[in-house]
């Protein structure tokens, strides 16, 4: 039975078929009987052994995605997103191990098959098994998954070095920067893993919940190493969950970051009732941002445009279970700072990214009025600080000057 559209159906759909009109995507010969799907040109396409198709019609059996050697999984964090991939991982058909803080929660996992508190109606499948023991999660350990949180990675992540063996490859699904040092979570796994191991960077449109209940998602794995992006593409596909590869670290981690301040602003604009206008510009808007920041730090403009910039940006802006949005409602419904923080454990990471990505584009920039040049970023960053009420911010974007419309990368 198929399963209940999703806002990432209709985002996935969007994405893929509004880039035709952009000349994004390639026409198929249609006086060809065996004309392949329309697929995009410059987007990262699926792996040669998958399916060109956005969604299968028939799932892959386990046998089907299996590599020509064993294939242990280990998942650091026991979060919404990591539980989500092992779900993944497991359906698959591939021994995972979820690492955990509470031996409670390891306990109740083991013995329910579901969190306790997390999407504890959510089944993870008899594959997927929970510890504590960072040793015995990551001795054996063919691929790690790194789903912890971007400000709480770096002393994780050199807690548990001692237990990960020389070379094993990181699979990093966080997203954001680190306030501290302003790096990127490419910059933190190589300070605290070196440099003698492969990593790739996952993201795209992808609530945790509807990758839990198998509705239609497609996401993307970025890697400099070309056969570690395959390789995890492979584990990870199914008919509901698709994976493109890309090689623009720098463009992923862009987008999965900047998304989720765009994410805040476009919250508080749905909070303070201003309407589907403002919303929509204020949404293209920051996604030019995106692209001016990613174009000058080196990200290629088709990442930008693709699952990882603007589809995962529609995506966390427009839907109900994005943290971020909801958290930029309940500021513009009036609620502070405090009183939000108070009342969720949940994490927004947009809310310590905006300050990071002010401070980043301060420290790389040699320009002026940067302000005029990232207005929502700054902006977003002002309101979080309390410098600026959240109507006063958002309607002070609409006191900016008038210029011609360019989203190139000008510091």
């Amino acid at each position: 039975m198929l399963k209940p559209v999703s806002v990432f159906t209709i985002t996935i759909i969007l994405h893929l078929y509004g880039a035709v009109f952009c000349n994004c995507y390639t026409s198929p010969n249609l006086s060809s009987p065996t004309s392949t799907p329309l697929l995009p040109r410059n987007l990262p396409f699926p792996s040669s052994t998958r399916s060109s198709t956005l969604l299968s019609a028939t799932p892959p059996s386990p046998t089907q995605n299996a590599l020509p050697y064993p294939v242990r999984i280990a998942v650091l964090g026991g979060g919404n997103f990591g539980l989500a991939l092992a779900s993944v991982c497991g359906r698959s058909g591939y021994s995972t191990t979820l690492l955990v803080r509470d031996p409670d929660v390891a306990e109740y996992v083991n013995k329910n098959n579901c969190h306790p508190r997390y999407m504890s109606d959510v089944r993870l499948g008899d594959k997927v098994r929970a510890t504590t023991d960072a040793k015995s999660a990551l001795k054996d350990a063919t691929y790690i998954i790194h789903a912890v949180p971007v400000q709480y990675s770096r002393n994780f992540l050199l807690n548990v070095k001692p237990h990960i063996p020389i070379g094993t490859p990181v699979m990093s699904a966080s997203k954001g920067i680190e306030t501290t040092s302003l790096g990127f979570m490419a910059d933190i796994l190589e300070e605290c893993l070196g440099k003698d191991r492969s990593y790739a960077f996952l993201s795209g449109p992808s609530f945790a919940r509807e990758i839990a209940e198998e509705r239609a998602t497609a996401v993307v794995i970025a890697s400099e190493d070309k056969q570690l992006a395959d390789d995890l593409a492979d584990i990870m596909s199914s008919a509901n969950f698709r994976v493109f590869t890309s090689s623009d670290v720098m463009g992923i981690e862009v987008g999965g970051s900047v998304k989720n301040v765009i994410a805040i602003a476009a919250g508080m604009c749905e909070g303070l009732g201003l309407g589907t206008n403002a919303m929509s510009g204020l949404v293209t808007r920051g996604c030019g941002e995106m692209r001016r920041l990613g174009l000058y730090l080196g990200a290629e403009p088709t990442t930008l445009a693709g699952l990882s910039g603007v589809g995962d940006t529609f995506g966390t802006c427009f839907g109900p279970l994005s943290r971020n949005r909801n958290f930029g409602i309940r500021l513009g419904k009036g609620e502070t700072m405090e009183e939000i923080l108070a009342t969720t454990t949940e994490v927004a990471e947009g809310v310590d990214t905006a300050g990071a990505l002010v401070d980043l584009i301060k420290s790389r920039s040699k320009g002026y009025r940067l302000d005029l040049k990232y207005p929502i970023i700054f902006g977003v960053r002002d309101i979080l600080e309390g410098k600026l009420g959240a109507r006063e911010g958002l309607e002070g974007l609409m006191e900016m000057p008038l210029r011609l419309e360019s989203y190139e990368a000008t510091h």
